[in-house]
């Protein structure tokens, strides 16, 4: 009954998590770690263990994977990157037949988030409000750009003026011209969003963006405010979503307005926050997973105001031969 998480790079605070809500359940399970190069990964070095996988884009992957979590009696694999999510959703039922729970979401759902204007389309559909997107030629100043299916904020432009604005940005169809929120009139927030296998939502935790460093949320807080029943009520089902959704939201300080951004269907870098204020989804997925039981509504189960302020660390790997 071991956990693997796959793609597991320097989620260390994610593999800790799950390490302790197994071995409540389950003490001498594992969590198992997986990377295409392991010996350099924090993540493995904190897992129970950890096994080098061949590359998302290689044809034996899954082949690998399945022989892998056999041999290591993996039942659950939790993904951590957008890049191996379509291909696990893809063979799910193939790693199922094997035994195998990847806490995934279905194909067409993810193939809205990663799509930019599918998941705009997605928004409105569950009547939340989009950031306009304006034509290349009929624009309003500033705005965002941002590509239809980027990640962790790569090609992403704040346009104050036309001199920002360059031929790259109008060749690249990729780019989408957006209405630019203003931070001075919004909050940003990263919700972790829980679903069950019945796809319902269970918890919502809104974490409001203080700081971010490459893409990942570097200083946050939890607030317990309108984003909880907005989204509880927008989004309380949503065909083809489990396990842990991280949506992002602009909620308006001094008025009402709130914007869905995008969703990634996974575990998000700033997850931690959310577990050490009480948001237990590791203990949920290991319920759901391993003893089939139902997960009740969580809404009130976390702790509101809590700030996480993350630092680096070092782990230290001796004897060790490049």
């Amino acid at each position: 009954m071991n956990i693997l998480i796959s793609s597991a790079g320097r989620r260390v605070s994610l593999v800790r998590a799950f390490q302790k809500e197994l071995k409540k359940i389950y003490p001498k399970a594992k969590v198992i770690a997986a990377d295409a190069n392991p010996a350099l990964s924090a993540a493995c070095h904190a897992a129970d263990g950890y096994f080098k996988v061949p590359r998302l884009d290689s044809p034996d992957y899954i082949s690998s994977l399945i022989a892998l979590c056999k041999d290591h009696q993996v039942k659950i694999v939790v993904p951590t990157i957008d890049t191996e999510l379509l291909l696990l959703s893809k063979n799910k039922e193939l790693l199922e037949q094997n035994n195998i729970a990847p806490i995934v979401a279905s194909v067409d759902f993810i193939e809205k988030c990663r799509d930019k204007r599918v998941i705009h389309d997605f928004f409105e559909s569950h009547d939340i409000a989009i950031a306009k997107e304006y034509s290349k030629k009929d624009y309003t100043l500033p705005m965002f750009i941002k590509p239809i299916d980027g990640s962790r904020s790569v090609d992403t432009y704040l346009i104050r003026t036309k001199e920002d604005l360059t031929d790259y940005h109008f060749a690249n169809e990729k780019l989408m011209f957006l209405q630019y929120l203003d931070h001075d009139e919004y909050d940003e927030f990263t919700c972790d969003l829980y679903y069950g296998k019945d796809h319902k939502l269970k918890c919502a935790v809104p974490r409001k963006r203080i700081e971010v460093r490459d893409g990942e949320v570097y200083k946050a807080l939890t607030m317990n405010n309108a984003l909880v029943a907005y989204i509880r009520k927008n989004l309380y089902f949503v065909e083809g979503a489990v396990g842990c959704l991280t949506a992002q939201f602009f909620k308006q300080r001094s008025g009402s307005d709130i914007y869905g951004i995008e969703i990634n269907p996974r575990f998000g870098g700033g997850y931690p926050l959310s577990y050490l204020a009480g948001a237990n989804f590791p203990k949920w997925i290991i319920e759901e997973y391993m003893l089939d039981k139902e997960i009740d509504d969580k809404f009130d189960c976390w702790e509101d105001n809590l700030l996480m302020i993350r630092y680096d660390d070092e782990i230290l790997v001796h004897g060790y031969k490049s």
